[in-house]
């Protein structure tokens, strides 16, 4: 049996970066509500070695279009990563999941087998069919980056659950 790309990545960029987005609103709900500066949370981290939460957004956000860009064989948008607010954060997301809309089952079914050439932040390149690139490299990493993005706020306290990390399904 084949596994439709389309099915097993479109939904679920749209889902995660929908809950990405309404946990960032709680977010800012409650930097308001607690008067804790927001670009404290912003530049919150859970290790001195880790990302912080801006750049843990902004990460997820370029998986999911790298990603669907691939998939569908289509460029990759250039988006540069200089948010610095909560809206920032917010209409960098709305922009993704308006890319990754942009994507059809026929511009991504039927891939599987099709190869690329990755280089993933380095000079090192990596030869990736699609199938594995999505399964074994594209998703776990943008899952990497928005679940850490909910632990650093979790960690600060803000009131958000699994319900709220799982979003709409």
């Amino acid at each position: 049996m084949t596994i439709s790309l389309y099915a097993a990545s479109i939904p679920v960029y749209k889902q995660m970066l929908g809950s990405l987005a309404d946990i960032l609103n709680k977010t800012e709900s409650h930097a308001t509500d607690k008067k804790i500066d927001p670009n404290a949370l912003l530049q919150a981290r859970l290790y001195p070695d880790m990302f912080p939460l801006l750049r843990q957004v902004q990460i997820a956000c370029d998986f999911a279009r790298s990603a669907v860009a691939r998939l569908s064989n289509a460029d990759i948008p250039k988006v540069a990563d200089d948010q610095q607010t909560f809206a920032d954060l917010q209409k960098l997301i709305a922009d993704a999941i308006a890319f990754v809309d942009t994507a059809t089952p026929d511009k991504i079914d039927g891939q599987e087998a099709r190869e690329f050439v990755v280089r993933a932040g380095t000079p090192h390149e990596r030869t990736f069919n699609c199938q594995h690139y999505l399964l074994h490299y594209a998703l776990p990493q943008f899952f990497f980056h928005v679940t850490t993005a909910y632990d650093i706020l979790r960690h600060n306290g803000v009131e958000i659950g699994k319900k709220d990390y799982m979003g709409a399904y």
